[in-house]
C-alpha cells in the first residue's frame, strides 16, 4: 500500500471524525492505484496516493469540492459517479485528463474484502453530515434516460437532435474547416486534421469509384462535407439526408457558398422514408449505422439495397464493438446516458453478415481504428484550447461531457475496445454471371487522379 504525504486533511471547520472517515475512504479506493494521483480536498489540503507515490510526480490532480462525491463513489460503485460529479462541477481534473481516465479501469478491477467494504459503507454514510463549499453551477447536464431503444422515426429524430443540434458554432470549435464529424484518414502522423479529413473524403470517393454524372446518396450527410467534395471533385449529382435541422441549414449554406445547388440537394428525411427503386449509382453511409439500432439493421440494409442500382456500390462506414450486441456495461451506460441516446454497436462480423443477408457482396473491408484515435485527440486538443468560446455557445457541463466523452473514446479506440471499419459492398444483380463492380486490385485507390 502507498504511503500518503504528510499533509493533513483536517480544517477548523470540519469535524475531525468526518475528516478521518474521508481519509480512510480515499486510502482504500486509491491506495492501490497503478500510478500516482494527487487529491485536493474541499479543505484545500492535498495528498498523493497510488503505488508510485514518491517515485513519480502525479500526472493529474483530482479536486474534490463536495464530500458527497466520495459517498456516491462508495454507494453507487463504478466510475459513472465520478463522471457525473465532473459534469456537475463537484469534481475537477487538473493535468493529464487521459491519465485520469485510467481510474475507470482501476475502479472496475478494484477488489475489497468484506471487512473493507463494510468499513467503506459506514464511513460513506458518515459523510452525509460533512459540510461542503458552495459550488458554482456548471449548467444542466444533458442526460438522456428517456430513450428506450425502440428506434421509432420520432425517437430517432429526438436522439439525433439531442446529439447534433447542440450548436453548429460549438462543433466548429473542434472540427476541421469542412466540419467532418467522423474519422479522419492520416497518410502521415504529421498530417493536420484538415489534411487528414480531406484525405478521408477523397478516399471514400475513390472507393466508390465515383464517375461524372453518377447519382450519389449520402445517408446521414452531416454538414454536407462529403456531398460537396464528391460533386466538386468527381462531378456527381449528390443527395444527402439528415435528421438534424441545424445540420441541414449549415449544409445548405455551404452548398450555396460553393455554387453547387445545381448538383447537390439535401433534406430532412429518415432513411426509412427513402423512395424509389434503383435510383442511385452509389450510396455512402458514414457514421450512420451506429444510430440505426441493432434490431433495425435488416430494414436499413434492405432500404439501401432497394434504392441502389444493380451492381452499384455501397460504402458502409461505422463504429463497432469488440463484444457481440450492446450489453449493459459502464461504457454503454455512459454513451447512452450522456452522448448518443439510442446508439448501439456490434461486432464488425455481424455488421457484414447483415449486409450479406440483404444480398450485398462484400468487396473490401478496412480497419481505421487508430485513425479515429488520432482524430479524437485532435478534437479534444482543439476543444480544450477553445474552452472560453465553447462556453459561450453551450454550458460548462455540456463542454465537460464532450471533453470527457471524446478523450475516453480516444483511449477506447487505442485499446481496441471499439473499432471502426469501412465496408465496401455491391448490390448483387438479379441474374448471373455477376459483373465485376470494382477493379481487380486496389491500385486505383492510391494512384494520383485529376479532380473534375
Amino acid at each position: 500500500m502507498a504511503r500518503s504525504s504528510s499533509t493533513t486533511l483536517s480544517s477548523a471547520s470540519v469535524d475531525p471524525g468526518l475528516t478521518e472517515a474521508a481519509t480512510r475512504i480515499i486510502q482504500k479506493l486509491l491506495g492501490r492505484f497503478d500510478g500516482s494521483v494527487a487529491l485536493r480536498l474541499w479543505s484545500d489540503a492535498t495528498q498523493s496516493f497510488g503505488k508510485c507515490v514518491g517515485q513519480v510526480a502525479p500526472s493529474f490532480t483530482l479536486v474534490l469540492r463536495d464530500p458527497g462525491v466520495l459517498r456516491d463513489l462508495v454507494l453507487k460503485r463504478g466510475p459513472i459517479p465520478l463522471a457525473d460529479a465532473y459534469f456537475h462541477g463537484r469534481l475537477d481534473v487538473e493535468g493529464d485528463l487521459y491519465a485520469a481516465l485510467g481510474l475507470k479501469q482501476h475502479f472496475q478491477n478494484l477488489t475489497l474484502t468484506g471487512r473493507e467494504r463494510a468499513g467503506l459503507l459506514v464511513d460513506a454514510l458518515r459523510l452525509a453530515f460533512m459540510p461542503a463549499r458552495k459550488i458554482a453551477p456548471a449548467g444542466v447536464v444533458p442526460t438522456t434516460r428517456q430513450f428506450t431503444h425502440d428506434h421509432t422515426p420520432e425517437s430517432d429524430r429526438e436522439a439525433i437532435s439531442h446529439h447534433y443540434d447542440v450548436s453548429n458554432d460549438f462543433y466548429k470549435l473542434f472540427l476541421d474547416e469542412r466540419m467532418v464529424y467522423s474519422c479522419a484518414y492520416f497518410h502521415s502522423p504529421d498530417d493536420t486534421l484538415e489534411t487528414a479529413q480531406a484525405h478521408k473524403l477523397d478516399h471514400i470517393c475513390r472507393k466508390l469509384r465515383l464517375q461524372p454524372g453518377e447519382r450519389l446518396l449520402d445517408i446521414g450527410c452531416g454538414w454536407g462535407a462529403l456531398v460537396i467534395w464528391a460533386a466538386k471533385h468527381y462531378g456527381v449529382r449528390a443527395h444527402g439526408i439528415t435528421l438534424s435541422q441545424e445540420q441541414l441549414e449549415e449544409a445548405n449554406r455551404r452548398i450555396a457558398a460553393e455554387g453547387l445547388e445545381d448538383r447537390i440537394t439535401v433534406e430532412l428525411r429518415d432513411y426509412r422514408a427513402l423512395e424509389g427503386q434503383g435510383v442511385y449509382d452509389k450510396v455512402s453511409s458514414v457514421g450512420m449505422f451506429e444510430h440505426v439500432g441493432l434490431a433495425n439493421l435488416p430494414q436499413y440494409n434492405a432500404t439501401v439495397h432497394r434504392v441502389l442500382k444493380a451492381n452499384g456500390l455501397f460504402l458502409n462506414h461505422g463504429i463497432t464493438h469488440e463484444e457481440e450486441g450492446w450489453q449493459k456495461s459502464v461504457d454503454t451506460e455512459f454513451i447512452n446516458r450522456y452522448v448518443f441516446p439510442d446508439g448501439e454497436l456490434d461486432r464488425v462480423s455481424n455488421i457484414q453478415s447483415g449486409m450479406e443477408k440483404a444480398n450485398f457482396e462484400i468487396q473490401d473491408v478496412e480497419n481505421l481504428r487508430m485513425h479515429y484515435a488520432r482524430t479524437l485527440r485532435h478534437w479534444v486538443s482543439r476543444l480544450e484550447r477553445n474552452h472560453d468560446e465553447a462556453t459561450i455557445h453551450v454550458s460548462e457541463s455540456t463542454y465537460r461531457v464532450w471533453r470527457l466523452y471524446m478523450a475516453a473514446s480516444a483511449l477506447e479506440f487505442e485499446s481496441g475496445g471499439t473499432g471502426i471499419y469501412q465496408i465496401l459492398a455491391s448490390r448483387r444483380p438479379d441474374a448471373r454471371p455477376y459483373p465485376q463492380p470494382v477493379p481487380l486490385t486496389r491500385g486505383d485507390l492510391y494512384e494520383r487522379k485529376n479532380a473534375c
